[in-house]
């Protein structure tokens, strides 16, 4: 399998684990123990590094698609790419603060990243969705 699918399997697996833990920890900080909560969040976080490590090898896999976006605009260029790429600009930015710098829990950048959250997920799945077939003939490739 090349390398750019192998990137992008990773990118699923990834992005139904952040998905998941993200919705958990959301609900967990509501109705279980801060113990609940609290292996949501490790989940969440370890599968969200590893997310944007393999988001930013995607990216780099495809720079000439940027460039030219970046150069030409859109043009006829797919917008829900271009609307996820921003998003997961903005989902990492707030992820990083929330980690680095932020008390999360309860916080208005917590509550910021849980609604963009919502949003790259939905956009997310609409750009799985459209490259799955891609995808699935991937790993018929040797």
């Amino acid at each position: 399998m090349k390398k750019i699918f192998a990137i992008d399997w990773w990118l699923v697996a990834l992005f139904v684990i952040m998905a998941v833990s993200g919705f958990g920890m959301h609900i967990s900080g509501t109705r279980c123990s801060h113990e609940v909560w609290h292996n949501w969040a490790v989940v969440h976080t370890l599968s969200s590094m590893a997310f944007l490590i393999a988001g930013i090898m995607h990216i780099q896999t495809h720079w000439a698609w940027y460039k030219s976006w970046f150069k030409k605009g859109l043009g006829n260029k797919s917008r829900v790419t271009a609307f996820l790429s921003i998003v997961f600009v903005i989902i990492s930015v707030t992820g990083i603060l929330l980690l680095a710098l932020v008390d999360g829990a309860n916080s208005g950048i917590g509550l910021w990243h849980y609604r963009i959250g919502i949003i790259m997920t939905i956009v997310g799945i609409i750009h799985l969705v459209k490259r799955f077939h891609i995808l699935t003939k991937s790993l018929l490739r040797k």
